[in-house]
């Protein structure tokens, strides 16, 4: 059966963002992927310039209009990150709603992109959205320590503080909550941050099983963009091939993660030259270079069962 994913995020002419950094790695592992750009635009923001255009609710329900009459509005997944107006994320809403009920087993996997390191980069009227309406259709949800504090009104101090906002998570729709990246300290050093992931799943007979991992991950002192986006879509790849393991899903995705980051900085170092900080050009992602670890990583982190439990 081939799994088709419906993609609502950022599109850029030069480089790998939002739809950019999805497609490709997605399609690479077999999937069928239809892309609406919520903007479009000559590249990311982190460059000096950028032009472009930015899709209005009304064109997203135009779009989808299209794809209704023709009668192919069926999905296995949907996919969405970064999005700064509250019209067009209330309209993905109803989109999801109306998908979700034409085919039930649709799994809905959001990156509710708010901000990191304690500052929003969104509006603050997105916040109330995102938690009322989106995450409660949520299958998976990858957000950073701040996004996940933002949504649970709790803070994360401790590896006991994050598993207690994973499970608060858990109440609010998502079974699977990925915890990307936190402040938490690693007990392999600085040089690591630390990954949490949880999955609650219903059996047939009514019992649940809970499955949390923990992951260190090697940082690389360097900005990059669409890593998120890239983040997300591996988890939807991986954990559709991995349904009930949550381990293994999450081992690929950061792996995938890592080689292609490792690619990155590698090419990067060598085009800026001995001493000097490559410029954000450089540093897009080397997606297409990156294509055999992507279908077929090597696993490089492995992550730690925390807890496993069936009730």
């Amino acid at each position: 059966m081939e799994c088709r994913v419906l993609s609502i995020q950022s599109h850029v002419v030069r480089g790998y963002v939002g739809n950019k950094s999805a497609t490709f790695p997605l399609q690479v592992l077999g999937f069928e992927v239809d892309s609406i750009n919520s903007v479009q635009f000559s590249n990311h923001t982190g460059y000096a310039h950028w032009k472009g255009q930015v899709l209005t609710a009304e064109e997203l329900n135009v779009l989808y209009e299209g794809i209704k009459l023709n009668n192919v509005n069926h999905y296995d997944y949907i996919l969405t990150g970064y999005s700064r107006d509250i019209s067009f994320l209330e309209t993905v809403v109803d989109i999801i709603k109306e998908l979700k009920k034409a085919n039930p087993s649709l799994v809905y996997v959001c990156d509710p992109v708010m901000g990191d390191q304690g500052a929003m980069y969104v509006p603050e009227n997105l916040l109330p959205v995102y938690k009322n309406k989106v995450v409660p259709l949520a299958d998976i949800l990858t957000p950073n320590q701040f996004e996940a504090e933002l949504l649970t009104g709790r803070k994360i101090n401790t590896e006991e503080d994050a598993i207690e906002v994973m499970d608060l998570l858990h109440k609010m729709g998502p079974e699977t909550v990925v915890l990307t990246s936190t402040d938490l300290p690693s007990k392999q050093g600085d040089q690591f941050l630390v990954a949490l992931g949880s999955q609650k799943i219903k059996k047939p007979d009514g019992t649940n099983t809970d499955q949390k991992i923990c992951m260190d991950i090697p940082k690389v002192d360097a900005v990059f963009v669409g890593t998120g986006d890239l983040f997300a879509a591996m988890m939807l790849a991986w954990t559709h091939h991995h349904p009930k393991d949550l381990k293994t899903a999450c081992e690929k995705t950061v792996s995938v993660m890592h080689h292609v980051i490792k690619r990155t900085i590698t090419y990067a170092n060598e085009m800026a030259g001995p001493g000097k900080r490559p410029t954000p050009a450089q540093l897009e992602l080397r997606m297409v270079q990156s294509k055999a670890d992507i279908e077929n990583p090597a696993i490089v982190v492995e992550a730690k069962v925390l807890q496993k439990s069936s009730q």
